[in-house]
């Protein structure tokens, strides 16, 4: 089928580490906002158009430097650009040809068909390396929400046509960081900065 599915992933799956850290985080944030602990999202895309199947993730760290393997188009700086010289402080976007999602395995309430329109489908992919690389984990849009892998998803979304304010996580779930990408993507006119390649560029990686 072809078209644009969303993973939805719970945050930390695969790892202790990330996910001791969310749910602290969640809890602090519950606490002030008077309400329960949700669980936390980060989520993926799965991309198929006539040409082939892509993956598309916000992954950080940076596993290696052989970005090309991944489908690499983007990278930004993890909190101070200062230091986004290092590896551990940069974050990458894939657009990855038949690649993999790592913790698919833990998906939740996936894939989530959200466009089954092929035009959607190639446009998402031809504006994945126009991505904004914001600051990863700041505010800096001002609106009380962190940029972040979700932020990238919605963004995507959001300039591809598709109506990110209207997909949901799981139930009983949220997503960090998704109102960000929608509210860049509503300020950031991508049309006149995409790069417009031929189908071997754009589905090359």
């Amino acid at each position: 089928m072809y078209g644009i599915d969303v993973c939805w992933l719970p945050l930390g799956a695969g790892g202790w580490f990330v996910r001791l850290n969310g749910r602290i985080y969640e809890r602090i944030l519950a606490l002030r906002e008077h309400r329960r602990p949700l669980d936390l999202y980060h989520s993926a895309l799965e991309v198929r158009v006539p040409e082939g199947r892509y993956v598309i993730e916000d992954s950080w760290p940076i596993p290696d430097a052989d970005g090309a393997s991944r489908g690499v188009v983007v990278e930004g700086p993890v909190g101070s650009p200062a230091f986004a010289r290092l590896r551990a402080l940069r974050y990458e976007v894939r657009r990855w040809r038949d690649g993999r999602i790592p913790d698919i395995a833990y998906a939740v309430a996936s894939p989530q068909h959200v466009s089954g329109d092929v035009r959607q489908a190639r446009r998402l992919l031809e504006v994945a390396p126009s991505l904004p690389p914001l600051r990863w984990g700041r505010d800096e849009l001002g609106i009380g929400d962190m940029w972040n892998s979700n932020s990238v998803v919605s963004w995507l979304l959001a300039s591809s046509g598709v109506p990110a304010e209207d997909i949901q996580p799981p139930p009983g779930g949220r997503a960090p960081g998704w109102e960000a990408g929608i509210a860049l993507a509503r300020t950031h006119r991508v049309g006149a900065r995409v790069r417009q390649p031929d189908s071997e560029l754009v589905l090359g990686r």
